[in-house]
């Protein structure tokens, strides 16, 4: 047994949440910021997960692990209001949390996208629950002080997705400091902060939503950005097959505006925020603190490059707009 994986197990025996010698600890997939083990023994099954002072990244990525604490809070409330869209959180522990064993039968959501299977329902799956986290907690100024988590937003979002590419670009950077700032101020509703299709499992009728360690009450803009960018950066690892991505991000923002039910003047705004991060977030997922691993030609990285650059000091900036030239980029430069 690794060292690691012997001192939480230490740490639950103290805890009295197993006994005895027949407990086996198995590693899951924890991404970069947190161990993850399945615990069988006792005749109980579960899921302990562990928030790293260190993330597993090349540059140096600290980050307070007191995040497990917003982690479980956020799957609690995100499980109250939507029943059954996320895991069952069962005990806090000291740097720690125990959640519930989903078990077979779920597929990853990244996983299905990698491959191909690109379903319409699965993208208003995700839709319906972001929009009705956004409206539910919008204005509860109890959540605004339960999820004032703007440092670690910013250890985990701010800094090594905004700042850290501006850095590195330096005709761009006074881009990135401003909508660093712009971002850190807004407080409007509960922001999952890391909705990605890596976070959704799909599976028995229903969609789970996992990981809110970087849960914070802010700006709304973030959350649908950092999903549609995970969407464009797939259907450009696709090119130059078409997966019909861009059906399915036109039909989710509609669902999920939908689920808003948001006046028009709200709309333009959180519309035009949306666009600016998007365009920031793709740049970020290639020359970030966090690149994604699938993308490794130096073509298709140099797309996004290209793409982001030419746009980013435009004013009339608009989602749909953004959306559209991404596509007919895709299309003009890979396929025939």
């Amino acid at each position: 047994m690794a060292e690691n994986e012997s001192r939480i197990l230490d740490q639950l025996r103290r805890d009295r949440l197993v006994s005895g010698s027949n407990v086996r600890l198995t590693p899951l997939g924890g991404g970069v910021s947190s161990d993850v083990f399945l615990v069988e023994g006792d005749a109980k099954c579960f899921v302990v997960k562990q928030a790293l002072p260190q993330l597993k990244v090349k540059d140096h990525w600290p980050a307070d692990t007191s995040r497990n604490r917003v982690e479980y809070e956020f799957l609690q409330y995100l499980g109250r209001i939507l029943p059954g869209s996320a895991p069952a959180v069962y005990t806090l522990g000291d740097h720690y949390f125990v959640m519930e064993y989903l078990g077979t039968g779920y597929q990853n959501w990244k996983s299905l996208l990698l491959v191909g299977d690109c379903q319409l329902q699965h993208a208003l799956q995700a839709a319906t629950i972001l929009g009705t986290l956004h409206r539910v907690s919008f204005g509860d100024s109890e959540l605004a002080r339960r999820f004032d988590t703007t440092r670690n937003f910013h250890q985990l979002r701010t800094d090594p997705y905004l700042l850290t590419t501006g850095r590195r670009y330096p005709d761009l950077e006074v881009y990135f400091e401003q909508e660093a700032i712009r971002l850190e101020k807004t407080r409007e509703c509960l922001v999952h902060g890391d909705y990605s299709p890596k976070n959704m499992l799909i599976g028995k009728d229903r969609m789970v939503v996992l990981d809110g360690e970087v849960a914070w009450y802010g700006d709304p803009a973030f959350d649908l950005a950092f999903l549609i960018n995970h969407l464009c950066l797939k259907s450009l690892y696709h090119a130059p097959l078409e997966c019909g991505i861009e059906a399915m991000i036109e039909a989710m923002m509609k669902a999920y505006y939908g689920e808003r039910k948001m006046e028009l003047v709200g709309l333009r705004d959180l519309d035009s925020r949306t666009a600016r991060l998007l365009l920031m977030l793709l740049l970020a997922r290639i020359d970030g603190k966090s690149p994604v691993e699938y993308l490794p030609s130096a073509t298709k990285c140099d797309f996004v490059r290209n793409f982001v650059i030419s746009r980013l000091s435009g004013n009339d900036l608009t989602f749909n707009r953004v959306v559209a030239e991404w596509f007919a980029s895709l299309q003009a430069q890979f396929r025939p």
